[in-house]
């Protein structure tokens, strides 16, 4: 199959370029690895509407590993849809970048620069879907286990964009996968339509405990995502009980270790005995970010 155009979700990719990507990433992380330099002579657009830590910096670095040059650009540089429009600027980027990677509020955006555009089209974050994240996600499960066919992850918290994403990559992994949310804040039964149509096992509950019965991975977010500041404390009340804290990692097999994208609030959603502590994947996972999207970027650019 020939390269995708685009990354807005997970499922834009089938199975077997994830697991190619996977399985460069992870050559690539070896001593003295060999990094193709796909890239070279080329320039590749980030376009960041929301600022991030892991994202710029994977990204940058992924580039420039690859020998190319990354060019950050910040919403407020461009105006889109207010100094020029959305398919304008991905027009510009397209005339002089080999990529256009896009961090922005509304996923509408990424679908309108990739329509209007040739080149690929990769979703860095939206209020939809987070596809990178969850791409460091099966790197980092399976790094650590060897394999993630059969694995079961417990997403405890918000049915947001990152368990979104986190639906299809275990969909296309063969991952089982829980989500333990409160009333009103369940994963969208349609992102769950979507994940089980591609072959996932997937499940939602509002019992946290009965979620992290038999996980392998225990993983959390924050319970106020950027831009949903103003519900922070109606958030805190509904998802009282919903921590990850050393009681509930208590109910998982001594096997299992715990997961969050980053950044994390302790004493909220997550205890810091538990963020911080020997069962923490947290800081080989954000460093993942960029061996899992340098991979990407190559299966995307080899054959375009």
């Amino acid at each position: 199959m020939s390269a995708p155009t685009r990354l807005l979700e997970l499922d834009d990719l089938d199975p077997a370029q994830v697991g190619r990507i996977l399985d460069r990433a992870i050559a690539w992380k070896a001593a003295s690895p060999s990094v193709s330099p796909v890239l070279a002579g080329s320039a590749v657009a980030a376009l960041f509407e929301k600022p991030s830590a892991r994202t710029r910096i994977s990204v940058e670095v992924a580039v420039a590993t690859l020998g190319g040059h990354p060019i950050y650009v910040r919403g407020e540089e461009v105006g889109l849809d207010t100094r020029e429009s959305v398919e304008d600027v991905a027009r510009t980027m397209a005339g002089m970048c080999s990529v256009i990677m896009a961090r922005v509020f509304d996923h509408a955006v990424l679908e309108r620069m990739a329509a209007a555009v040739t080149v690929p089209v990769v979703n860095l974050l939206s209020d939809r879907a987070h596809p990178c994240q969850a791409l460091a996600d099966l790197l980092t499960i399976r790094e650590h286990f060897g394999d993630l066919a059969g694995r079961r992850v417990a997403f405890v918290g918000d049915g947001n964009n990152v368990a979104a994403s986190l639906a299809f990559a275990t969909a296309v992994s063969g991952i089982e996968l829980v989500v333990a949310s409160p009333e009103g804040f369940r994963l969208d039964e349609q992102i769950v339509d979507r994940a089980r149509n591609l072959g996932g096992v997937v499940d939602l509950t509002s019992d946290p405990y009965e979620a992290v019965r038999g996980a392998d991975v225990v993983y959390t977010d924050v319970w106020t995502s950027m831009g949903q500041e103003a519900e922070q404390a109606h958030r805190r009340i509904a998802f009282a009980g919903f921590g990850v804290d050393e009681d509930l990692m208590a109910a998982t097999p001594d096997t299992a270790v715990f997961m969050h994208c980053l950044p994390a609030h302790r004493g909220e959603e997550v205890a810091a005995a538990v963020i911080d502590g020997p069962r923490s994947l947290v800081w080989p996972q954000a460093a993942n970010r960029m061996h899992s999207v340098r991979a990407l970027l190559c299966e995307l650019v080899e054959e375009a």
